[in-house]
């Protein structure tokens, strides 16, 4: 059995620069192969020469400068005794058997702890075996610095592509920035950075909150909150509150600033007679709510409950995803559809697609948003004035 066919490309690429570099007796500062040439010698995509020579620098046997190429690097050089050896067995540290890497997609994601998570999940995870890949999730938990190291991770054991789920962070992760400056393949699912060109896949937001607001306003409800207990203004947020405040002015309300709820969090109802929101729902300051998560919608229920208050009877409450149910016909609370298995679905395959095309940053990135429904349940009905 001729054990070198098992070898991945990337590695491939890698093991004949370093020959190259000790045969050649180039120095540090010269320059190696363009990425053009690696693939026309090795017959490759970009996605694969890419990999093979980050790779390198991670191990800094080679420099890497935009613009101008890549360079033997001023870090440990290859001798004639470990030329071989010591640098590769680096990278097999990491990913220890290089059969185990052969079409693994990764994903990270904040948390797994609602069915929005494990839908999306669900979708990446069904596309891809179809395709006869496999998926590496890691969790980022909510922290920039997590996620980071995750992405590491994942390009280190030498995932073809990863799937994001990026976290609300006021600044852009500088890796998936770096990420898309080096060509490799990712797509991002929900949220985007501003400004920055990128595969993009999620439900449309702003036509979400106006869809919440035209089914609440056709019930008869004409104070209608929207809250938000993210601890920042995302795009996902800003898209969605643009949305309600839309849907408001066709309608040729007024806009009530003091609807639009946002800077809180609702860590425990233990003392929830002290929260802003309780008295708030208390004092009827409005009839309806739209949350931004099903969570905060499952907390506001609950909020309501202990404040002596009926749901819908005296409030009604539209949460963005389905909180309490992963089967549709037992659904409880009316709320919008992200379709978060769709999501998943063409994410994966926007990811596969590039893979296939060899990327690169001068392609035409796709954005998908896909078209929200209301899904109407048991926490909505007519305000109490209209009963």
């Amino acid at each position: 059995m001729n054990m070198n066919a098992r070898v991945p490309l990337y590695q491939k690429i890698q093991q004949y620069i370093l020959d190259l570099i000790r045969t050649a007796g180039l120095r540090p500062g010269d320059r190696i192969p363009t990425e053009k040439e690696l693939m026309q010698q090795f017959n490759v995509s970009k996605i694969t020469v890419v990999k093979a020579l980050s790779g390198l620098a991670d191990e800094q046997i080679i420099d890497r400068v935009p613009g101008k190429g890549s360079f033997v690097g001023h870090g440990k050089q290859p001798s004639a005794n470990d030329a071989a050896v010591a640098p590769l067995l680096s990278l097999k540290e990491k990913s220890p058997n290089p059969d185990q890497i052969a079409g693994l997609i990764g994903l990270v994601i904040p948390s797994i702890l609602d069915y929005f998570g494990i839908r999306l999940i669900n979708g990446v995870q069904t596309t891809l075996a179809k395709h006869g890949y496999r998926v590496m999730i890691l969790l980022s938990e909510g922290d920039i610095g997590k996620e980071k190291e995750a992405l590491k991770t994942l390009k280190a054991i030498g995932a073809e592509g990863i799937l994001i789920f990026p976290i609300d962070e006021e600044h852009y992760n500088e890796e998936i920035l770096s990420m898309k400056f080096n060509g490799y393949p990712f797509v991002l699912m929900d949220r985007f950075l501003p400004g920055v060109e990128t595969d993009y896949i999620a439900a449309d937001g702003k036509l979400g909150a106006e869809l919440a607001v035209d089914y609440l306003w056709e019930l008869g409800h004409r104070q209608i909150a929207i809250c938000s207990d993210s601890p920042l203004q995302t795009v996902t947020v800003q898209e969605r509150i643009e949305g309600y405040i839309t849907a408001l002015k066709n309608k040729g309300a007024m806009i009530n600033p003091a609807h639009i709820i946002t800077d809180f969090q609702i860590r425990s109802l233990k003392d929830a007679e002290n929260h802003p929101l309780y008295r708030y729902m208390r004092n009827r300051m409005a009839t309806a709510y739209i949350t931004l998560n099903s969570k905060l919608g499952v907390q506001m229920y609950q909020l309501a409950s202990q404040a002596g208050l009926d749901v819908p009877g005296d409030l009604s409450i539209i949460s963005f995803d389905e909180p309490t149910s992963v089967v549709e016909e037992f659904s409880i609370f009316t709320h919008i559809k992200q379709f978060e298995y769709e999501i998943g679905c063409k994410a994966a395959m926007t990811l596969l697609d590039v893979i296939r095309s060899g990327g690169g940053q001068e392609r035409k990135y796709s954005k998908i948003l896909l078209k929200p429904e209301l899904v109407s349940g048991q926490t909505t009905g007519k305000p109490p004035a209209v009963h």
